[in-house]
């Protein structure tokens, strides 16, 4: 579906692809990974350009006929309705749905119609309700003009164009980043059924692990493709780390032998032709080359000077909102205690920011009492902080202010240096950092004040995979209370010990887990509003139409006999799984061999080949299954 040749690619001075190559299936959902600055966005850049002005030679190459979608950018506000703005996102249906209205030639008139039944074109603002809803909005918001929503909600409406649009290569450059945990994991389920190829950017570890088939590594300038999510691309990588150190590790001993003979008989004239022949030995040896994991610098958290008393604090019979007819959250009992690590779940909109406001004292309560000691100290971090950074200001600047009692700019330099920022970035403007250090220097300024409670809200939209990791770990060695609010499952899942439930008005704590959490809303919130009839234009002025009846028996027995016509793509099917899973299964007793102490170069060349032919196999199986099982599923629904 999308082939990459020797892609090199620089960007002014630095190169960011040099001969960078791999293939892609149709059908496969490719989790595109790699440190911030790497190059992911610009390789979908890349992949875009190719798309729009194809040439003969370029390196990057689409199937004939294929279709790219993307995310562009929110959808502008208008008079236009959210439904008819995803409905305009299929082009194709689109202009024959308005053709079908104009059209007078018979002959077009059929082709027309002809061709709206094959795309399913009569489903369309169903499918469209679905994709809306699925992503958070409600029925009543689909007739609703695109004006009265916030640019956030306008960019998930652009997200459910281009899934509704369904091209045959789509490109997702970090979706979750405005969605809330619940659209998330609509998401999740919505890719894992998406008919065809995926390319997905994402530092959602949950997501890359949840709805992947293939992981695409971007790192050393080289696209390493490896099957399986995200956790399986970091096992493989550290066996390929393995085999690497022991090979050099067997070449080191091999050059020192070598060496050791040629400094031995060197001077020796009856030795001389063969320390000439072990010196260019020497010189042929191709050095292995160990890659140097960057390393990432750790978030730090201080204990607070002092230790205080729980609770921390306290809400009482509190009415929460924004002065008079903007209440958003009433009666809210909640207290927060040293210890406690808490997640803050709700659907966007519910009021889950206006809560940990109201906490952090940004907001004044309506109603109600708000409780805590004196001494108590607060730090809160959430995206719209990033606008109060001083722009023209250095990093050293925004650190020196924090720190008025050490004027010393060695000081202030070495506390730099701890939140993150190394010599040749303490003096960058903050409009030129990028968003992680962004996010890093506010997180520092904050931990500077040695808060007894941490209030997060979406603190890791701009933070690549490593530094989410290295957040969790700083978070869990915080010696005070975390309230925080994410779309991040990991994150969420690796600090936090219970939940807090913001929905229809009230807050309150929630007797469950995570999985808990997303099974209620998957199961009550998304499918109820999912199965309801979203009110189309025409049923709003009409009756309902009543039912017919569904003849069941001959339902089951067509169904029957179309799994019977289809038994043959079924054993295909079956039968390339079986080899996928035989394959993927030698590789592994591969890699369990080739980690083996004291295995020898032929044996371990033997074993890379083998593995070689497994890993061919297992993709050759793959697509042989992928193949038949979309063929088998289109049979049997026909």
């Amino acid at each position: 579906m999308l082939t990459i040749s020797d892609l090199t690619f620089a960007f002014g001075t630095r190169t960011l692809f040099e001969d960078a190559s791999v293939q892609l299936a149709k059908g496969w959902k490719v989790g595109l990974v790699g440190r911030n600055g790497t190059g992911k966005s610009t390789l979908l850049g890349l992949i875009k350009e190719a798309h729009q002005n194809p040439t003969k030679d370029q390196p990057i190459r689409f199937n004939e006929g294929a279709s790219l979608g993307w995310v562009a950018q929110e959808v502008q506000p208008s008079d236009e309705t959210i439904l008819d703005v995803v409905l305009k996102a299929d082009a194709e249906r689109h202009a024959l749905m308005t053709e079908s209205e104009t059209a007078t030639d018979p002959d077009r008139i059929a082709y027309v119609h002809e061709r709206l039944l094959d795309i399913d074109a009569w489903s369309g603002e169903a499918r469209a309700s679905e994709v809306l809803m699925g992503l958070g909005f409600t029925p009543e918001d689909l007739y609703r003009p695109t004006k009265e929503f916030s640019g956030g909600w306008r960019m998930r409406a652009a997200i459910a164009g281009v899934l509704f649009a369904q091209p045959d290569v789509l490109l997702l450059d970090e979706p979750t980043n405005y969605l809330d945990l619940e659209g998330a994991a609509w998401l999740e389920g919505y890719l894992r059924a998406y008919p065809n190829t995926v390319i997905l950017v994402s530092h959602d570890r949950e997501m890359l692990n949840a709805c992947v088939t293939h992981t695409l590594a971007l790192e050393f300038k080289k696209l390493n493709l490896s099957t399986g999510g995200y956790d399986e691309y970091l096992k493989m990588r550290a066996i390929k780390l393995s085999q690497l150190e022991a090979m050099k590790k067997k070449q080191d001993a091999e050059r020192a032998h070598l060496q050791s003979f040629v400094d031995r008989f060197r001077a020796k004239a009856s030795k001389a032709t063969q320390a000439q022949s072990r010196i260019k030995m020497i010189e042929k040896m191709k050095d292995i080359a160990i890659p140097i994991s960057e390393r990432t610098v750790p978030f730090h958290f201080a204990a607070p000077d002092a230790q205080l008393a729980p609770p921390l604090l306290e809400l009482r019979d509190a009415n929460l909102g924004y002065g008079a007819g903007a209440q958003i959250l009433t009666d809210v009992n909640l207290r927060v205690d040293p210890d406690d690590r808490i997640a803050i779940v709700g659907t966007n909109g519910q009021g889950k920011t206006t809560l940990v406001k109201s906490i952090a004292r940004k907001l004044e309560l309506m109603e109600g009492e708000r409780r805590a000691p004196g001494s108590v100290k607060i730090g809160y971090f959430s995206q719209d902080q990033m606008d109060e950074l001083t722009l023209g200001d250095t990093v050293f600047d925004h650190i020196r202010r924090a720190m008025p009692k050490d004027t010393l700019p060695a000081k202030v330099r070495a506390k730099c240096a701890q939140i993150g920022f190394p010599v040749e970035k303490v003096e960058t403007k903050v409009e030129k950092l990028s968003g992680g250090e962004k996010v890093r220097l506010l997180m520092g300024l904050m931990a500077m004040e040695d808060p007894h409670i941490l209030i997060l809200d979406e603190p890791t939209s701009h933070l690549d995979i490593d530094s989410r990791e290295a957040l969790i770990y700083a978070l869990n060695d915080y010696r005070g209370a975390v309230l925080l609010i994410t779309h991040d499952v990991y994150l969420a899942e690796g600090t936090a010990d219970q939940l807090w439930l913001v929905k229809d008005g009230r807050a309150k704590e929630y007797d469950g887990d995570l999985n808990d959490y997303k099974k209620l809303v998957m199961s009550a919130d998304r499918d109820a509003s999912a199965s309801k009839a979203p009110p189309t234009k025409a049923a709003i002025v009409e009756e309902p139409v009543a039912p017919q009846k569904v003849d069941k028996a001959a339902d089951r027995q067509k169904a029957a006999e179309a799994r019977k016509a289809a038994a043959p793509l079924k054993k295909k099917a079956d039968q390339a799984e079986k080899r996928l899973e035989t394959a993927n299964r030698k590789i592994a007793e591969i890699d369990s061999k080739l980690v083996e102490p004291g295995l020898g170069s032929e044996d371990m060349t033997k074993l890379m080949k083998a593995r070689a032919e497994q890993q061919a196999e297992a993709e050759a199986a793959e697509l042989e299954w992928l193949d038949a099982s979309e063929a088998y599923e289109t049979a049997i629904s026909a």
